[in-house]
């Protein structure tokens, strides 16, 4: 039997154990387990650290049952990998193993007024103050801020701190401290992509920096160590795979640039998930964006191995939004109806959605502006409700494409394209047509995955996938080409960002009124 290697895909909206074949990159088994999120609060995301980890051990036990059930022997596999969904931040108990709150999720906006203190301190209050040292504007979206609130907000943290007990991490160090002992010998590290989304990161001499921590009262203690997102960090601790070495670790969009095999300078690839995220490959330089892009780390592949950088534009909501017209408005019964309700209009018939339920990402880095809808008369229905979302995916990616091509100077000729979205034939097609680019989507999907997969298959101690040239699995693909005039793409693209200035300047942290105790 040809090696196996295993990843742990701990995403926004679900955990995925995915086990490949190291020569071929083929899927030979999974499993998947929906996780609860929770809004406390308006703008308030939050995820039950305890839950995640339940949900981790299950589908690793239940994919083992099945690869027994398949009669493939689970020693085969020979290395895990992590990824996760990128900054959210939690804080533990290094004793108890306890966590000592709720995980804030990325797209979490309670931070909104410690982002305005923290800008309003800066010289020339820019929210670019940092953005030398880490690659990103001051923002609601990374980890240093949501940290800084558990500090200020919640007793349990402070104290945990003050009898050096509290230990940070995002996802992939709180899985990762979990299933190499917890209490009990537990490894606390992170990987130089996760670590770089947090804001205490120096994305040049790639370590935390003394400044940084400073300028945001964080003490380094309880940071975990920053390694590559390639080598042995430790063993599985318990279960069907106790003893097998945990060897790399990535974050989501890091790992799905791996997966998609995006290692030349100027490669780029888009994910379709909660979120949407478009990374271009930089090569061994950070390059600053001047159009509202991140600069971030992509990968560092061994201890030895380079860093590389990516451009990324991130959209806040994509995915999501189908799940709030299925959850929120009941407009569908299923995530996998809105193709069928939205092919059945063909048209948004001059409605735009502009899903700024969380401000609004990339290019903008806008945290006041607020969802809306317009362009409604007597005749829009459902069904063009449904199609105006799938293009508000569409035209959102539009918008960091533009950034992207403009920061690079060469512009792409054609989109690789992953994630849960991507199933949606109408979605790609209207993709396509927008961008005015041919898309192409990988035959099998789970790309991300398969990034993480290679990472801890490739690590040195492990060895048992060969990134060298002429060495990657060839995946089969199917490309979607354009087929409205470039006009026509344009005029829609036009209305859109006209209905985004109207969603612009909706929230302000100061309250207008109340009514019977509620804020206006």
């Amino acid at each position: 039997m040809e090696p196996l290697v295993a990843a742990i895909d701990q995403g926004t909206s679900s955990t995925r154990f995915l086990v490949f074949n190291a020569r071929t990159a083929e899927l030979i088994s999974h499993h998947q387990v929906e996780i609860n999120q929770s809004f406390p609060k308006e703008g308030w995301v939050e995820e039950d650290p305890k839950e995640i980890m339940w949900s981790v051990y299950e589908c690793m036990e239940r994919t083992c049952e099945k690869l027994r059930q398949l009669n493939v022997d689970v020693s085969n596999i020979k290395a895990v990998g992590v990824t996760n969904q990128r900054e959210t931040t939690l804080v533990w108990d290094k004793e108890t193993g306890e966590p000592l709150y709720n995980a804030i999720v990325w797209l979490d906006l309670r931070t909104q007024s410690t982002v305005e203190e923290l800008i309003n301190k800066n010289p020339g209050r820019s929210k670019n103050h940092l953005r030398q040292k880490t690659g990103l504007p001051i923002s609601t979206y990374f980890s240093a801020v949501k940290l800084r609130w558990l500090l200020d907000n919640v007793d349990e943290v402070h104290e945990a701190v003050l009898s050096k007990r509290a230990l940070f991490g995002t996802v992939d160090s709180w899985i990762i401290w979990c299933l190499t002992g917890g209490r009990s010998g537990g490894v606390h590290i992170t990987d130089v992509s996760n670590a770089s989304r947090t804001m205490l990161f120096n994305i040049h001499s790639l370590d935390w920096d003394p400044e940084l921590c400073r300028y945001f009262d964080i003490p380094m203690e309880i940071l975990p160590n920053v390694r590559s997102s390639s080598e042995i960090y430790g063993w599985m601790n318990s279960g069907s795979l106790s003893g097998v070495p945990i060897s790399g670790c990535l974050g989501d969009q890091s790992a799905a640039l791996v997966g998609q095999m995006c290692f030349d300078e100027g490669q780029a690839k888009n994910t379709y998930g909660t979120g949407c995220f478009l990374l271009r490959n930089t090569g061994t330089k950070p390059l600053m964006s001047h159009h509202g892009l991140l600069t971030t780390v992509a990968y560092k592949l061994g201890k030895d191995g380079p860093a590389c950088y990516a451009l990324e534009g991130s959209v806040a909501i994509a995915g999501a939004v189908i799940r709030w017209l299925k959850d929120n408005m009941g407009i569908v019964q299923s995530s996998s109806e809105i193709e069928t309700l939205a092919a059945a209009a063909g048209t948004s018939y001059g409605c735009y959605f502009v899903p700024a339920f969380s401000g609004l990402y990339a290019p903008y880095w806008e945290p006041s502006a607020r969802g809306i809808i317009c362009g409604l008369t007597q005749f829009t229905n459902r069904s063009h409700l449904a199609f105006a979302a799938l293009e508000a995916v569409c035209f959102q990616t539009r918008e960091i494409l533009d950034a992207m091509n403009q920061d690079s100077g060469v512009p792409l000729t054609q989109l690789r394209v992953d994630g849960g979205m991507t199933g949606n034939r109408l979605l790609m097609q209207l993709q396509a047509d927008i961008l005015c680019i041919p898309v192409v989507r990988p035959t099998m999907s789970e790309t991300t995955a398969l990034g993480a997969a290679m990472a801890a298959g490739a690590a040195e101690e492990v060895g048992v996938w060969d990134l060298g040239p002429g060495q990657l699995p060839h995946l089969t693909s199917e490309k979607y080409e354009p087929q409205i005039n470039p006009e026509e793409s344009e005029f829609r693209f036009a209305r859109w960002k006209k209905a985004v200035q109207k969603a612009m300047n909706w929230e302000t942290t100061e309250p207008c009124s109340h009514r019977n105790g509620q804020q206006l």
